[in-house]
Formats: C-alpha cells, structure tokens, sequence
C-alpha cells in the first residue's frame, strides 16, 4: 500500500485539514512534508473550488464560483537533496477519482462537472459567444462519464492532474509579476482581465507563519496560467504512466498538485472545460543533478505521455482558419484559427439536436484531439478539432437520411452572468496598492519601476 502523505478529510473543508495545503505560488510557502528521490507516494487532492460546485440542476454556483481563491494544491512537497538547477523527475504511477461509483456531496465522488463560465467571472476560450453560465453534470460508472444534461454521449475517463509544478524562486516571481502587471496595463479594465496579478483576497498559504502572511500574500502568484514551472498546464495526455521533467528553482523544488480531472480535451476550451473532481495522485520522484543546464529544459517542463485513456480509430474533424467571423484576414493566427475549428464542430453538432451550449460543453470534457495543421501558408494558419465518433450511441457523420435527433432533455442548467454583481467582477484586480508595491521592490529588484508604473496605470 503506497503510503498517504497528504491525506484530506471529507468531511472537513480543504483550509481545515490537519496539513493544510495552499492555493497561490510563493517560494516562502513551507513544504508539508518531504520525500526521498526514489520514493512513491500518495497524495489526496479536492477539485479547485472546494466543494463550491454541487451536483444539481442549476449553474448559480459556476455562476458565482470563488474564482479569485485559486486552485486548492495539495502540497508542497519537498525533494530531499534538490537544488536549483537540478531536474525533478516526477512519475505519475496511479491517479483516480475518490468513488468511480458511489456517489457523494463532493466532486470526485461518483460524479464530477464541467461548466462555461460568464466572461464576467473568468470567461472560456468562445466567451463572447457564451455570455452566460452554465453546468454539465457527469455521473462515473464502470470508469466510463455518462451525463443527464448532454443524452447520447459517454466515454472511457483518462484522469490526469490538470496542475502541478514546482515553486518559483523569488527572481522567477518577481519576472511573473512584473511581465503580467505590464500586459493588465495596456487594457486595465478589460473583462476578463488580460492577466491576474497578486490577490491577497483568498490567498491559502499553507503552514506559512501568521507574521509573514501578509507579506506573502500580497507578492504570491494566482495559480489560473501555466508558467514556467508547471502549474496549470491541462494537459489532457499526462496520464497514469506518464513522465515529467521539472526545473528546480529552489531547494527541495516544493512541488505541488490539484485540479485532477476524469476527462478533458485539447485546450480545456470552455475555461472549466475538464471534468473536474476531486481522487488521489500516486507519485514517484527522482532527480537528475545539473540537469536544467545539461538538457537546456530553462523554461517549462518536458514530459513524456503516459498510455492511460481510451484508444480510437475513428474520428470526425473540423478545421479552422484565421479568418474572424466578420471576414477579417489574421496572419497566420492559431488560436483563431483553433476557435473557428471549434465554432465549426459546435455548429455541425446542434443539427443533431444538441444546444449550442451543450455542444460547447461537449468538447471541452470529451477526449477530443486539437492540432495545429498548418502554420506556414500565409496568411492563413489552419486548426483542427478531432472528435471521436465513438462517444456517441449514434452515427455522428453525414448521412443520406439526415441527422439523427437526440433527446434534448431539460438541456444544461443556465445560469444569467446579468445577475453577478460588479464587486464581485472586478475581485481579480488588487486593490492594496500599499501591499503590493514595497512587496514589488523586495522582490524585483532593478525591475521595480516597470512594475511599479505598470500597476500605477492599473489604478489610476
């Protein structure tokens, strides 16, 4: 029996378990414990909202989900002997939801969510498409994901965790600070915000002492973007098998894992686009000294798939360009042209009888495959989405009778983004000028003014 090093109480909320965990990137945040390289362990993660998103028909709680707290990781933990500069090797042996079939109140349990959520609270990757929120309820059973608000569709889970990395040094926070700071400048009250800054408002720091806190909480990093250290990466192939390859920043590494989920596809697109749940992570770690400079891996892991998750042959493929919906020509622009191909299959589906919600909803937690085709025949960058034909009880291509009508059903609980109120929108944006800018002089060094009047702008 692989043992427990972080284990979570489910009848206990994730900030009142015995080891407590945190929710933002900070070097100072102490490890919960320490492993050997060599050792396998298990670690216990909650999905990243805590319990907040319950198994019901309506969406008021992805309507007002407590974004601003950030991912609730499980961790750090340190590596006995890694140094800044080392490589962490970091197997994932097992991973799995708490209950593949007896349900609970808490995701993980039997069942997990996928959800749109409103631009006001976050947005997705086609927000201004899908100004509202909505949920998707998906029941596990038999290591399959079956759900009452989207009929005709189920498929084989392939759970990987959608974070995990290892903790910044105090020059590499400093960098995420000032660089993302300058980009919210540039459009400070755009929704959503271009870039998340430091939020004192919900900072968990783990076993940090009370002194510092404040401190530390006003420099720390939101954990939504992936970085150069890992972090929220959702990569749908990082299964039971796989290998990863992390820079180490600061002795120990501290690294840290959450936001498992049962099934995702490429670009996790509608923002909480996974299947999202709570279950256990089994991990084996190693080092490799010296390896950043050997292997040139500075900047981002590298990693190698594991074999976990279903297998399919047959595919349907919907391709996009960058060209916008208005007819204006993009050069050579990926991620438009990955939204078209995305537009295009959502479209495609609703003639089957599915809304347009639930399309979106749809290929955002099914196993679907988003490639970039072509990125040299100017000016046109070309995407594609691949959607395995064998998610659906019926024969999802054209046809000589015509498409096959499901049954909608009640549809996918909706939530109106009309309803938020304005304090709650603008939560992400920091408000404690006084906190945050001696904490960008510690931190930045003979950065200090470009951050400085980068978050002057923001509040002017």
């Amino acid at each position: 029996m692989t043992d427990v090093i972080f284990p979570l109480d489910p009848d206990k909320p994730f900030d009142d378990q015995e080891l407590i965990g945190h929710s933002r990137w900070h070097p100072e945040i102490p490890p919960v414990a320490t492993v050997r390289p060599g050792q396998t362990f298990r670690v216990h993660c909650r999905e990243w909202f805590d319990g907040a998103i319950r198994n019901d028909d309506s969406a008021e709680d992805i309507l007002r989900a407590p974004f601003h707290a950030g991912h609730k990781l499980s961790g750090p933990f340190a590596v006995e002997g890694v140094t800044p500069g080392d490589l962490l090797v970091v197997d994932i042996v097992d991973i799995g939801p708490t209950s593949t079939d007896e349900l609970g109140p808490l995701a993980g349990q039997g069942w997990g969510y996928t959800g749109i959520f409103s631009p006001r609270n976050g947005g997705g990757f086609l927000g201004h498409h899908f100004p509202d929120a909505y949920k998707a309820i998906w029941e596990f059973g038999g290591g399959r994901a079956t759900s009452r608000h989207i009929p005709g569709v189920g498929f084989e889970g392939a759970p990987h965790p959608g974070l995990m990395g290892t903790a910044p040094s105090p020059a590499l926070l400093a960098k995420w600070n000032a660089r993302e700071a300058a980009l919210v400048a540039t459009r400070p009250l755009r929704v959503p915000p271009l870039a998340l800054p430091p939020l004192p408002d919900g900072a968990l720091l783990g076993h940090l002492a009370e002194d510092d806190a404040p401190r530390v909480a006003a420099e720390a990093a939101q954990t939504a973007p992936p970085r150069e250290n890992g972090g929220n990466q959702d990569i749908k192939n990082l299964t039971a098998g796989s290998r990863v390859y992390y820079p180490v920043f600061v002795d120990g590494a501290n690294l840290s894992v959450g936001d498992l989920h049962f099934s995702q596809g490429d670009g996790e697109i509608t923002f909480c686009g996974a299947i999202e749940m709570g279950g256990y992570i089994d991990l084996h770690v190693d080092v490799i000294p010296g390896g950043m400079d050997t292997y040139r891996i500075h900047e981002s892991p590298v990693f190698v798939p594991g074999g976990g998750g279903p297998r399919y042959d047959d595919w349907i493929s919907f391709s996009g360009i960058s060209v916008t919906e208005k007819g204006t020509q993009r050069y050579l622009d990926p991620y438009l042209s990955y939204q078209r191909a995305c537009l295009h299959a959502i479209d495609y589906l609703t003639t089957f009888g599915y809304t347009r919600e639930q399309a979106y909803l749809l290929i955002g937690a099914a196993p679907v495959e988003g490639r970039l085709s072509s990125v040299v025949d100017i000016p046109n960058a070309c995407a594609t989405l691949y959607i395995p034909t064998a998610i659906f009880d019926f024969d999802v291509r054209p046809g000589p009778d015509g498409p096959h009508q499901v049954e909608r059903g009640a549809g996918v609980p909706r939530a109106e983004a009309s309803r938020l109120p304005d304090d709650e929108v603008l939560r992400a944006i920091p408000k404690d000028k006084s906190a945050l800018l001696p904490a960008a002089r510690r931190l930045a060094g003979h950065r200090v003014r470009p951050l400085r009047d980068a978050v002057r702008r923001i509040w002017r």
